[in-house]
């Protein structure tokens, strides 16, 4: 079962082993995924780590299983996409373990922010997160303008 998209920014805390506990509000969206388990691996654009359900997961490697291999630019890029991907589980207590090399990559120390990235978590550093999010209005306004701004799917005039 695909997960259609996951709501909110959660903030928790993670021990020094790397454990976070994923919020109740959060684990119930993943309530499907939760048996299934997950995959865990480096942002390709930011220093922060990913959480793909299975499903998910499954889906995107669908899509990269298509690329011809014999082309040297699709190989750099799965070997790149994939370095250090994991695959985790989430305990009977809720608690999600981090492997030791993620921890590492995504500066993760105690204060640590779960955001939703339509169908999978980006999970960061607190400090990393607010810096990533603040900043230029502007430029964001502009950013969504150019990524948004032509879509009309529905073709009703509300975006």
């Amino acid at each position: 079962m695909q997960v259609n998209s996951i709501i909110g920014t959660y903030e928790c805390k993670a021990d020094a082993k790397g454990r976070l506990m994923i919020p109740s509000a959060l684990k119930k969206q993943l309530s499907v995924a939760l048996q299934d388990g997950f995959v865990l691996k480096r942002s390709v654009f930011q220093p922060c780590l990913e959480l793909y359900p299975m499903t998910e997961w499954n889906l995107m490697m669908d899509k990269i299983n298509k690329l011809n291999r014999f082309v040297k630019k699709n190989n750099d890029f799965i070997r790149r996409f994939t370095a250090g991907v994991k695959v985790v589980e989430v305990d009977d207590l809720g608690r999600l373990l981090i492997p030791k090399d993620l921890v590492v990559f995504g500066h993760i120390t105690k204060d640590i922010v779960l955001s939703s990235a339509v169908n999978i978590v980006e999970i960061w550093d607190k400090d990393l997160y607010e810096k990533a999010i603040s900043g230029d209005e502007v430029g964001f306004a502009d950013l969504a303008e150019e990524v948004m701004g032509g879509l009309n799917n529905d073709n009703n005039g509300v975006s």
